[in-house]
């Protein structure tokens, strides 16, 4: 009896500098996650809405749904591209993948 009441009192008198070791294992995944996972996604992000925003008649365009595109018609919610000779299709901003390379 006399070593439980002995190794419960040795535990307890960590106090604050016990805590702190245990938080800082993850403190250090949440940076790693951040500056692995988190900054170059918001980063992506960010490009890829400079990206919507700066489309302009004629450029080519990949949507999502893996359509090929030329961009006729800009509309504040709504795109208007052309994927064949007299097709065309209304496509909202948001789901323009890519700038599509000159071929």
């Amino acid at each position: 009896m006399d070593s439980i009441a002995w190794a419960t009192n040795g535990q307890g008198a960590t106090g604050a500098g016990g805590m702190l070791g245990t938080l800082m294992p993850l403190m250090l995944i949440f940076v790693i996650f951040y500056f692995l996972l988190i900054l170059p996604q918001r980063r992506k992000q960010k490009q890829h809405r400079e990206m919507v925003k700066n489309l302009k008649k004629g450029d080519k365009v990949v949507t999502t749904g893996g359509v090929f595109g030329t961009v006729i018609r800009v509309k504040p919610d709504y795109l208007e591209v052309e994927v064949a000779e007299k097709m065309r299709l209304r496509i909202q901003r948001g789901s323009i993948s890519a700038l599509r390379r000159e071929e």
